[in-house]
């Protein structure tokens, strides 16, 4: 139990919300207005905490991590608040005594989608970590009015709806004007002397205010609360009378609309120029109010800016962030007067990068016209840091001007952001051992061959509190039966349920377990799709964006495939399945879009067929966000992990459904890799081609998508499918361009990119194994359990202890209330 958690000082103060905030008793209350005063109350147990945390940091002047990322997907706070103070039991209770049910109350809260997928939930569970390990930590973000869209499908299609999670207001965070800062764009740099030396500064220039809220990230019992700082925007002037009194309208509300750009919605789609231009605004904005609060937040109590990277480190979450390293050598060159060589020595002892992605596209490159004209001092600094790093290569290799094009940061028309990172920092790390051995050998060869001692590997890691504790109650009550509760802050523990595998009554607890999981799911289905689902089936599951190379693709055409041989034979001997998928498409991205078209048609012909027999059913779960995601992992019987290897960094969402114990069908990628090594092959579905035979093949080319449709009849019959109007009698052309694909090279891409058509015949043998193996049910209960008592690696705290370890070298806090 928490030191700060009284059950009756609770509910007085609920009460008192209640009466404050609405003007109601909690009997007239809405469910909304119910949820609102009780978060009212959990905050105010935090805040005693954060402020205790805040003193005994400053009181031991710790060194202070400070996590950049544009994501955080944070999921709801309410219920995993309540779970860190250790208080369910008491807040349930309190609630039942005013006529209200937590879950239902919980389910009020909006889902604060600050993220896109797994780089802003894998920030979200390193906070908790931090946290809970007692590291001093800021996250750093944005305030987006507008998160990650809230995703209709209406006629099959996926409908971008705008996500007002701010509309009846956010009870746990906290506006801090008083440490707003100025962000400037655009103008011209001018040079003016000083004492004989020469100072830049930024003339014409366009600013807003940036405007922190701070949201608090709570240990689980141990009184520490971190923040999570995400930053508003609003205009310096905010209406200009004398414009508008000239007749300029346009004018006058100019800067209103530049702060209210810039915040408005998450990932802006950069596919034209106005997105990207707005995108860069936003990474600079976000950057350049978190280290100007760095800076000044450490001058506040030391008088050496030299010594600034003894107390702080910057983790650049991806390459989004790294605005951060000019920046910082902006403030360190033209408000402290440092030399060059002074400022970039600390600059290069401060940041840290992350490399989430061996997908060129998501390896940021900026024209330089745009980036000079909206940023035009940091590119200045930018080109410094180019011109005298291509001195460096020169030196190293004389004469390699393939070095320079490979290495370069500014280059061909561009700046690119990765390899200002490399050069910029101390540390750069992938997410998954075999990430890391691509990135060495592969991608970022050139860098790792000149700086090695740079590079350094952190397998991705997922919070058990959320996805285990509050995520799926059944079973963690279970584990704790089993072994106690150490599990929650140190999940190795959670080894010791591996005695109990081979144990029949154990194996049928779990089962229910996982049954009633199931049915929760089922009624889930029920209620927001419509269909029946039979939880005795198989819960089949691929929730994940949707991107190509993660290739829902593949898993949507085994499922026609199956149908196909269903149609054929109606008294085919299988185990009902249920396909579910669950992602959300970039707005922009027309193929993963019809991606989702195709996989509601696929559902709304095989759903209705009497003639199967309920033996297949396809469901498409709308809006996938962290809170259905608890909902899913805790039912899934099978995790499809099953991207082109050497395409996935790492995957989080494959450590979640472990841990819930569903068995992994996947591909040797990412941190597949690892979860094999845990958990043993025998107890996962592997199949497809290695990492290192797609890159041969990428490299070397010889794969020919056309000689297996002509040779393989029913890969042959399933891709016909999609052009003769089999699922789409309307529009028979409908599908056109996934076919094409598949089979045709389009302008200058291969055919079948990410080697569907090569892994189906293997897909489609694993699947075979997968329904032979659910028959024996002792040998799938043993499995499942096996892979929850081998998930002890995949805790983020035990990502984070090797990034203090390695990386941060922080100092762990305790804090007495």
């Amino acid at each position: 139990m928490s030191m700060g958690f009284d059950k009756e000082t609770f509910k007085k103060s609920v009460l008192f919300n209640m009466k404050n905030v609405f003007r109601k008793t909690v009997d007239e209350a809405t469910k909304e207005q119910m949820y609102q005063a009780v978060a009212y109350a959990v905050k105010d147990v935090i805040i005693d905490e954060w402020i205790a945390t805040h003193k005994e940091y400053e009181k031991q002047d710790v060194k202070t991590l400070y996590y950049l990322s544009m994501e955080f997907l944070m999921g709801r706070a309410l219920g995993n608040s309540i779970i860190s103070f250790m208080a369910q039991p008491d807040v349930k209770e309190v609630l039942e005594e005013l006529g209200f049910d937590l879950n239902a109350i919980e389910d009020q809260e909006p889902d604060p989608a600050l993220g896109n997928g797994g780089l802003g939930r894998l920030a979200a569970c390193f906070l908790d970590s931090l946290a809970t390990l007692g590291y001093p930590a800021y996250g750093c973000g944005i305030r987006y009015r507008y998160g990650m869209f809230k995703q209709k499908i209406e006629n099959g299609y996926q409908i971008e709806i705008p996500d007002d999670w701010l509309k009846n207001g956010y009870p746990f965070e906290i506006r801090r004007a008083e440490y707003a800062t100025e962000v400037k764009f655009g103008g011209y740099v001018k040079v003016v002397r000083e004492n004989g030396k020469e100072r830049f500064v930024q003339e014409g220039y366009q600013s807003v205010l940036a405007v922190p809220y701070d949201m608090p990230i709570i240990g689980y019992g141990n009184n520490v609360v971190n923040t999570l700082r995400i930053w508003d925007a609003q205009a310096i002037n905010t209406f200009s009378l004398d414009s508008f009194d000239k007749g300029d309208y346009q004018k006058a509300v100019e800067q209103e609309n530049l702060a209210k750009t810039i915040v408005e919605v998450l990932y802006p789609n950069d596919n034209h120029y106005a997105g990207k231009e707005l995108r860069l605004k936003q990474q600079y904005f976000f950057i350049s109010a978190s280290v100007q609060r760095a800076v000044l937040k450490y001058m506040e109590n030391h008088d050496d800016i030299h010594k600034f990277y003894e107390k702080n480190v910057f983790q650049l979450n991806d390459t989004h962030p790294t605005v951060a390293v000019p920046e910082l050598m902006r403030i360190l060159l033209d408000n402290y007067g440092l030399s060059w060589d002074e400022a970039w020595e600390i600059t290069t002892k401060t940041c840290a990068y992350t490399n989430h992605t061996i997908m060129s596209e998501a390896l940021e490159k900026w024209p330089i016209e745009l980036f000079s004209r909206l940023l035009p001092r940091i590119y200045q600094i930018v080109e410094e840091i180019n011109r005298r790093f291509q001195q460096k290569i020169g030196e190293m290799y004389p004469g390699n001007q393939d070095k320079v094009r490979k290495m370069a940061i500014v280059y061909d028309g561009q700046v690119r952001m990765a390899n200002l990172a490399i050069v910029g920092g101390f540390s750069v790390n992938g997410v998954a051992r075999l990430h890391t051995e691509i990135l060495k050998n592969q991608e970022l060869k050139d860098f790792y061959e000149m700086m090695p001692e740079k590079f350094n590997n952190k397998t991705n890691g997922i919070t058990q509190r959320r996805f285990l504790l509050h995520g799926n109650p059944l079973l963690s009550e279970w584990v704790t039966k089993k072994i106690g509760n150490e599990w929650i802050t140190n999940l190795p523990h959670i080894h010791r349920l591996a005695v109990y595998a081979d144990d029949p009554k154990c194996q049928q607890e779990f089962m229910d377990i996982k049954y009633q999981n199931k049915v929760r799911l089922a009624n889930y289905i029920k209620e927001h799709n419509g269909i029946e689902v039979d939880p005795r089936s198989i819960f089949d599951v691929q929730v994940k964006r949707l991107h190509e190379y993660k290739r829902q693709l593949m898993n949507i055409l085994h499922v026609m495939y199956l149908y196909n041989q269903l149609k054929d034979n109606p008294n085919l001997d299988m185990v009902p399945r249920t396909f579910i998928f669950g992602a959300k498409a970039a707005a922009g991205y027309r193929r993963a879009k019809l991606t989702i078209k195709l996989i509601n048609s696929v559902a709304e012909v095989i759903n209705h067929d009497r003639s199967i027999g309920g033996k297949i059913k396809v469901v498409f779960i709308e809006d996938y966000k962290v809170s259905n995601a608890e909902i899913i992992f805790a039912a899934a019987d099978v995790s499809e992990q099953i991207s082109t290897a050497s395409k996935e960094a790492s995957g989080t969402g494959n450590m979640k459904f472990m841990l819930n114990g569903a068995l992994t069908l996947g591909t040797m990628d990412g941190a597949n890799v690892e979860i094999v090594e845990e958990v043993g092959a025998e107890n996962a579905f592997i199949f497809g081609m290695t990492s290192d035979e797609v890159i041969r093949y990428e490299r070397e080319g010889g794969y020919d998508p056309m000689e297996i449709f002509n040779n393989n009849y029913e890969i042959r019959r399933v891709l016909m499918q999609l052009i003769n109007g089999y699922y789409s009698p309307q529009d028979p052309e409908l599908f056109r361009d996934i076919y094409n694909s598949l089979l045709n090279t389009i302008s200058s891409d291969r055919a079948d990119t990410y080697f569907i058509l090569k892994d189906f015949p293997s897909y489609g043998e694993a699947q075979k194994r997968i329904d032979q193996a659910y028959r024996d049910e002792s040998w799938w209960a043993k499995a499942a359990i096996l892979n929850v008592a081998n998930s002890g690696k995949f805790t983020s705290d035990r990502t984070i202890l090797e990034y203090v370890r390695d990386i941060w070298h922080l100092e762990k806090v305790n804090v007495e209330l």
